[in-house]
């Protein structure tokens, strides 16, 4: 195993003690970090980074994020989720998912993580139609490759289209509703058949950088079979457990027309709620549901751009925070945040939730943001004081950000100028695992230029595909349409959106 010693660095660990140093040293050996500190050194380290005028933090976290978008930034119109979905997972399914494509479109996002700063990233893949192993190990390759640390899970929903909404039924044709149900749907033996080969097959790999997660979906997205499966095989492991939850108005309508409770308070009533649950997106919640998260002691991820970019609306954040639930940062798809860039998340999440308090006091802080895309990200992969902080044992996934660039001039105030300032283009060097994988803005683990070309090359040859599933999708649009503006007519007690606010 390699040594490494990165010598005089401004540090800021992010620990549970918020521990700063203003000029300290981190010996590294192999995967961990061995020592921190002022006067930390090595008599005959294999590398010494010299990091004078460098911040030296943990790599960011990637809380939430979905790599099959990676090839359709800008590719799609902004619109509610229920219509963005059509266009992006159509439900009659798109073709079999080419390995190649999976491997390519996933490495690319990577890249832009690594060079961006993130160390690790919750990645809840959707397959559509169905899920096929050489795609899945197409997806962990990539990150194996890029040097990325990624836990990952299969995001496969197996009720037919008219039973995850509220009123579609009644809206759509006959014929495309007996088309939707003929569609084959994944029984709960299946689904727990491919996590056993995944688990055995992936987590673990890459020293310990792959790791597995399950995936939900959504509570409305599966049967109770289903359901049940795939959080014993969760608990069984002891898994995360990915699940959107209230993301938009029509599913608090759905909760309430059709189970008669909210979607938080219907899982909890069959008992799948509890530690291991990483509940993305939480927006439509109100307080019982936030109480909750917090009693089963839930993490959220909070994905600030993406909920703008869809209309989804804003996440109470203090509330969530004051009833002790912590919180993980995402940039969700590169087709909903349209980057994947968790800065620009962090300075959204800084900023959105200042017009949803009317108490400045109540606004998060800049520290509570950062503590968001470290230490909250790594709560949200069951990976707590191994990630997400610099400290004696964690891994060491770190990164180096200049602080003689133009958002650290003047430096008044570092955590403050991390979250509103920094864009990404200061950091130097990104470590995984105690491996330096970018270093000067260059990729170290794969060949950037190629990968650019070749995903070219695959976006011209998915763009019919693209074409016929928006020709798909425009079909169906005026009756999903139908659909949010009955929804629209029902109170559901609560605004998480500024437009009715203003006159």
């Amino acid at each position: 195993m390699s040594i490494t010693l990165i010598r005089d660095a401004r540090v800021l660990t992010q620990d549970a003690a918020g521990t700063e140093y203003a000029c300290a040293s981190i010996l590294v050996d192999g995967q961990r970090i061995a020592a921190l500190g002022p006067g930390v050194d090595h008599p005959a380290p294999d590398r010494v980074i010299d990091a004078r005028g460098m911040l030296a933090m943990p790599g960011l976290i990637n809380g939430h994020f979905h790599s099959p978008g990676n090839l359709m930034c800008g590719a799609l119109t902004d619109m509610p989720l229920e219509l963005f979905m059509l266009f992006e997972v159509p439900p009659g399914g798109e073709g079999r998912v080419d390995a190649r494509l999976a491997y390519v479109q996933t490495l690319l996002g990577a890249l832009e993580m690594l060079k961006g700063g993130v160390t690790a990233v919750h990645d809840d893949p959707y397959h559509n139609p169905a899920p096929e192993p050489e795609v899945v190990s197409a997806i962990m390759r990539a990150y194996a490759d890029a040097g990325l640390r990624a836990t990952v899970s299969i995001n496969h929903p197996n009720r037919a289209e008219p039973d995850k909404y509220p009123y579609l039924a009644g809206l759509l044709p006959p014929a495309t509703i007996a088309a939707m149900r003929a569609t084959r749907l994944w029984s709960a033996a299946e689904i727990t058949d491919l996590y056993r080969w995944f688990h055995a097959t992936w987590h673990g790999a890459a020293d310990g950088r792959l790791r597995v997660a399950v995936s939900n979906s959504a509570p409305q997205r599966v049967s109770d079979d289903y359901f049940g499966a795939l959080s014993d095989f969760s608990r069984s492991h002891d898994l995360p457990f990915d699940i959107h939850m209230l993301e938009t108005r029509l599913q608090r309508v759905y909760g309430q027309e059709v189970l008669g409770r909210s979607l938080i308070q219907d899982v909890r009533a069959r008992g799948f709620l509890d530690e291991r649950m990483l509940v993305i997106h939480a927006i439509w919640v109100d307080q019982d549901d936030i109480d909750a998260l917090g009693e089963a002691g839930c993490t959220v991820a909070h994905n600030p751009v993406c909920n703008l970019k869809i209309g989804s609306g804003v996440m109470p954040f203090r509330r969530l925070v004051r009833r002790g639930v912590p919180i993980a940062l995402g940039t969700d798809e590169r087709n909903t945040d349209d980057s994947v860039n968790l800065w620009g998340a962090m300075k959204m999440a800084g900023l959105i939730h200042k017009i949803a308090e009317r108490d400045d006091r109540d606004w998060p802080s800049a520290a509570e943001v950062l503590g968001c895309a470290t230490r909250g990200g790594a709560r949200g992969m069951r990976l707590a004081g191994q990630i997400g902080e610099l400290s004696v044992g964690a891994q060491a996934d770190l990164i180096l950000v200049d602080l003689d660039t133009l958002p650290f001039t003047p430096l008044n105030d570092l955590k403050r100028q991390l979250v509103f300032c920094e864009t990404g283009a200061s950091v130097r060097l990104t470590m995984v695992a105690g491996e330096v994988v970018v270093e000067n803005g260059r990729v170290l683990t794969v060949d950037e230029a190629a990968l650019k070309a070749e995903a070219r090359e695959l976006a011209l040859e998915h763009a019919d595909a693209l074409a016929a599933t928006t020709s798909a999708a425009r079909t169906l649009e005026p009756h999903y349409r139908a659909m949010l503006e009955r929804a629209a007519r029902v109170d559901v007690g609560m605004e998480r959106r500024a437009g009715p606010m203003f006159p």
